[in-house]
């Protein structure tokens, strides 16, 4: 589809994918050229920064989430390398995405969620949740937590 805007020139607009899906894309196009660009200079990503400078630029309650959620994911799973997915915080084994956050502001979603990847070994039986919705953090809900993500990377 094709638009002109006030000056004339023809400007695109894409169908299926909306503002928010499509800054992600761009995110995640960023965050694999600035990887290949450090890969190329032998230096090691510093996905713990990126995750943090993330976490830092969410909206309340979302970054009180995403804080707690980091601190937990390192103390219970040192295996898992903080690095930026998306623009989403997220942890990887082996180079490969494990689990991830998504704030509520992310795609204008009502809650945010605590998901799970392809990698990440939750599997029980035929059927298993892969996300979980977060509107808060209880004692029960970090206990939760810590045995999913120890589990994913069992």
């Amino acid at each position: 589809m094709t638009d002109t805007n006030k000056t004339g020139t023809s400007t695109k607009s894409y169908d299926g994918f909306d503002a928010e899906e499509r800054a992600a894309m761009k995110e995640r196009a960023q965050e694999l050229k600035a990887a290949s660009r450090k890969d190329a200079r032998a230096a090691k990503p510093d996905g713990e920064s990126d995750v943090l400078g993330k976490i830092a630029e969410m909206s309340d309650p979302d970054r009180a989430i995403a804080e707690r959620l980091h601190a937990i994911i390192k103390e219970n799973a040192p295996e898992l390398a903080p690095k930026t997915w998306y623009g989403m915080p997220a942890y990887a084994k082996d180079g490969k995405v494990v689990c991830f956050f998504q704030p509520a502001d992310k795609f204008k979603a009502r809650y945010p969620t605590l998901g799970f990847s392809d990698p990440a070994n939750l599997d029980d039986g035929n059927m298993w949740p892969t996300s979980y919705a977060l509107t808060k953090l209880t004692a029960a809900d970090e206990a939760k937590v810590i045995e999913l993500v120890k589990k994913a990377v069992s």
